[in-house]
C-alpha cells in the first residue's frame, strides 16, 4: 500500500501496524491508532508493571500487545507500516527485517506529522541540539503562552506529539523538542521555524559518526516554513542551514552572544535585542529584555533564551511577551540550579550536564570552581574541556566509574590541579563528595556538580544523583 500521501484521514483500519517499543511514545502511538482503526501489535522486550495494565486497555479495544524478552525478535508476517519508538537503532532485528522486506519505517514524530488535525494543523517550532534542549523548549513554551497562545511542550520533553496532534481542542502551535533519534526516522516533517542549538560529541555509538549525528539534527531544518535559527558560535549548525533544503522564503537566523548583525538575535551591552525580526532591522533593534531579567547570567542559559526569543518572534510573538516569559521563567530542576550559599561558598546542581559539551558551558559561567564530575562517559574524551576551563578551576572532586578518563586530561592538561577520587564504596558517596569539596573551595568559590558524564553506574538517573548531592550540601550547611 502507498503510505506517501497518508494522513488523520487514512483509510487507517486498512493498515497492520507494529509498533515497536511500548514505553510512554509507543504507547501513545498504539493508542491513538487504535483509535483511529488500525490493526496494531504493538511489542517491547520490557514488561513492567504500567506497561501491563496499558497493555490489558489497548486488548480491550482491540490492539495486540506481546512484552517480554524476545518479544521484539521476529517481525510478524502481515504488516503495512512499522512505527519506531525513539533510541532503536536502525540495526534492530526487527527493523532490519521490516527493512529487508520493504516495509515504511516511521518514528513517532513523523506518524505524529501525518496526523495533525487537517482542518487546523497547529504549526511546529522546534528545538534540537546536543544540549539545552529542554530549556530552550520550556523557554519557548512560556513565551507562546504569554503572548495568549493555546500551547504546549511536546516530543522530547513534555507531552508526546502524537497525544498533542490528537488533542480534540487543537493548540495555536506547538513547542518541540526533538533528539537526534527521533529525527532520524523523519521523513515528511515541515516545521514552521527550528533551530539547532550546538553540535558536539554525542551519541556517536548509536549514529555511528560525528557525521552522521550531525546530519541526523539537521534533518529539522528540511522543509522549513519560517526560520532556520543557528548558533554563531556553532559552524556546524550554519553548516546544516546552508545544506537544508527548505522553503522558498525560509530565512537563516543567528543567535549570538555579541552585538547581533541584521537578521540575528543578540546582547548590545546587557540587553537581549532582535535585529531579525522587526520592520527596520537594518538601523534599529527591538529590546527583548535586561540580562538581570534572567534567572541565571550563564552563558549557554542566555543562548537558550535568545535561540527561544528567535523562534517565539519568528511566529509573531511580541517583544513584551517575550520578556515577560524571560523574567518569569526558571530553569527545571538540576539545571544550574543553586542549592546553597554557605560561608562565601556557592553550591550549583547541573546534574544535567551529561556530556563534556554541557559541563563545559556550565563550568564557563563560574570562576574559580571546584567541579564535582564522573559517572558513565559513554566513550567521551575531555580533553578540550579541561584546555578550555583549566584557569578557572581550583579544584576537581571525581567519582563514578570513567571518573579516570577525566583524571587522565586532568593530568595531560592540568597537572597542577588538585583531584581528589572518591570510590564507589564509601557510605554515602555524596556526603564524601561534598567534604572533599569543601576542604578545596575558599570565600568566592562555586562548588559545581556538572558530571559531563552520564549516572547510570552509580544513581537511577542524573535527577537522582542532582538530588543526593544537594541533599548532601544541605546536610553540611545546616548541620
Amino acid at each position: 500500500m502507498d503510505l506517501h500521501e497518508f494522513d488523520r484521514r487514512g483509510p487507517w483500519d486498512r493498515l497492520r501496524v507494529v509498533v515497536a517499543g511500548f514505553g510512554v511514545s509507543g504507547y501513545a502511538a498504539a493508542d491513538n491508532l487504535t483509535f483511529l482503526g488500525a490493526q496494531v501489535t504493538a511489542l517491547d522486550d520490557a514488561q513492567t508493571a504500567t506497561m501491563a495494565e496499558q497493555a490489558t486497555l489497548l486488548e480491550t479495544l482491540g490492539a495486540t500487545v506481546r512484552l517480554g524478552p524476545g518479544s521484539t525478535a521476529v517481525l510478524p508476517d502481515a504488516v503495512d507500516l512499522v512505527i519506531v519508538s525513539p533510541g532503536w537503532r536502525p540495526t534492530a532485528p526487527l527493523l532490519a527485517q521490516a527493512a529487508s522486506r520493504g516495509i515504511p519505517i516511521w518514528g513517532e514524530v513523523e506518524l505524529a506529522w501525518r496526523l495533525r488535525d487537517p482542518e487546523r494543523p497547529a504549526p511546529w517550532l522546534a528545538v534540537t541540539g546536543t544540549n539545552g534542549k529542554t530549556t530552550t523548549v520550556e523557554m519557548l513554551e512560556s513565551m507562546l503562552r504569554a503572548g495568549g497562545l493555546r500551547t504546549v511542550a511536546a516530543g522530547n520533553v513534555g507531552l508526546p506529539l502524537v497525544e498533542a496532534v490528537m488533542d480534540p481542542e487543537p493548540y495555536d502551535v506547538l513547542a518541540v523538542e526533538l533528539s537526534s533519534f527521533q529525527l532520524h526516522y523523519t521523513q515528511t516533517m515541515a516545521c514552521e521555524s527550528a533551530a539547532v542549538l550546538n553540535v558536539a560529541d554525542d551519541h556517536t555509538d548509536w549514529h555511528g559518526s560525528l557525521a552522521a549525528y550531525a546530519e541526523d539534527k539537521g534533518r529539522i531544518y528540511q522543509s522549513v516554513q519560517r526560520a532556520c535559527v543557528y548558533n554563531v558560535a556553532d559552524p556546524m549548525t550554519e553548516h546544516l542551514v546552508r545544506e537544508a533544503d527548505v522553503t522558498e522564503g525560509a530565512r537563516a537566523i543567528g543567535f549570538t552572544l555579541g552585538t547581533p548583525s541584521v537578521g540575528m538575535l543578540g546582547l548590545v551591552d546587557d540587553v537581549l535585542c532582535d535585529r531579525a525580526f522587526i520592520e527596520r532591522r537594518h538601523d534599529s533593534a527591538a529590546e527583548l529584555c535586561q540580562l538581570s531579567d534572567l534567572a541565571s547570567p550563564a552563558p549557554h542559559f542566555v543562548a537558550n533564551a535568545l535561540a527561544a526569543a528567535a523562534l517565539a518572534r519568528s511566529h509573531g510573538v511580541s517583544p513584551a511577551a517575550v520578556r515577560d516569559a524571560l523574567r518569569a521563567f526558571t530553569p527545571g530542576a538540576h539545571r544550574i540550579s543553586p542549592v546553597a550559599t554557605s560561608g562565601g561558598v556557592t553550591w550549583i546542581d547541573d546534574s544535567k550536564a551529561t556530556n563534556p559539551h554541557a559541563a563545559m558551558a556550565s563550568l564557563r559561567a563560574y570562576d574559580p570552581v571546584v567541579w564535582v564530575a564522573g559517572g558513565l562517559a559513554k566513550g567521551a574524551v575531555f580533553d578540550e574541556l579541561v584546555i578550555a576551563v583549566r584557569d578557572r578551576l581550583r579544584g576537581v572532586v571525581l567519582l563514578g566509574k570513567d571518573a579516570p578518563v577525566i583524571a587522565e586530561a586532568l593530568g595531560r592538561h592540568a597537572p597542577d590541579v588538585p583531584v581528589f577520587h572518591i570510590e564507589a564504596g564509601e557510605t554515602s558517596v555524596m556526603d564524601a563528595v561534598v567534604a572533599s569539596a569543601a576542604a578545596m573551595a575558599q570565600p568566592g568559590d562555586t562548588v559545581l556538580l556538572a558530571p559531563g558524564c552520564a549516572s547510570m553506574d552509580m544513581f537511577a538517573n542524573y535527577g537522582e544523583r542532582g538530588d543526593a548531592f544537594a541533599a548532601a550540601v544541605r546536610r553540611r550547611v545546616d548541620g
